[in-house]
């Protein structure tokens, strides 16, 4: 599973791995509010935005009233995963976290350390990976090794991590339902996330009105 934004199909759009991990996944989420804008206007369908943090949530909760499940985290930092793992622990004791892992920050890992990763990962025999990278570091990493990793169900989160853990706080339900949960959050943090805010998001409108005119002009 991946999540797709405006700012991500920007990027996938002049990077060939991003672009093939993203069509190969199983399931792609439209996880942005351009993305339904973009169905919306083009299609003409209903489209609801449905964000990484409710998949996981959602997921989560249905996992723990069926039984459980075990859960591997592979991903940002110690302190991040360990946040993860006490509020999982008090919230869905059903839910196992039978590993976790903070991996090297580069921007590619080694082939002996990526076969380490992978090795930890298949001998805890997890139900579920959520693999927290960043994009499109995780898509990718994710779609050259799925075939040697032994999960029924793997997915990309991101920013989850953080969010699940409480390190980095969400945009408030208000924002999110007038679809401004970005603003808050480039607001607070306007150098990390210029590029995807103020140079992807309008090279995206300019995607759909373009697609836009095609259909009402040039049938």
């Amino acid at each position: 599973m991946a999540c797709a934004n405006p700012h991500s199909l920007v990027i996938a759009s002049r990077d060939a791995p991003f672009h093939t991990a993203l069509l190969q996944a199983d399931l792609l989420l439209p996880d942005g509010v351009g993305i339904v804008l973009a169905s919306r206007t083009l299609n003409q369908t209903t489209l609801s935005r449905v964000a990484g943090f409710e998949f996981f949530y959602g997921l989560t909760k249905t996992l723990d009233r069926l039984g459980g499940g075990r859960y591997f985290f592979l991903g940002s930092s110690n302190h991040v995963l360990n946040e993860i793992t006490v509020r999982l622990n008090r919230e869905f004791p059903s839910i196992t976290v039978c590993g976790t892992l903070s991996p090297s920050f580069t921007k590619e890992f080694s082939d002996t350390e990526n076969e380490s990763i992978i090795s930890a990962i298949n001998a805890s025999k997890p139900d579920v990976l959520w693999v927290g990278m960043t994009a499109p570091k995780q898509e990718k990493w994710i779609y050259r090794n799925r075939n040697k990793l032994t999960v029924p169900f793997i997915a990309g989160i991101g920013a989850v991590f953080d969010f699940y853990a409480g390190t980095k706080k969400r945009s408030s339900v208000f924002w999110q339902k007038v679809g401004l949960e970005w603003l808050p959050r480039f607001l607070h943090e306007p150098c990390r996330l210029w590029e995807r805010n103020m140079r992807s998001t309008p090279i995206f409108l300019y995607w759909i009105a373009r697609e836009k005119y095609k259909i009402l002009f040039k049938r």
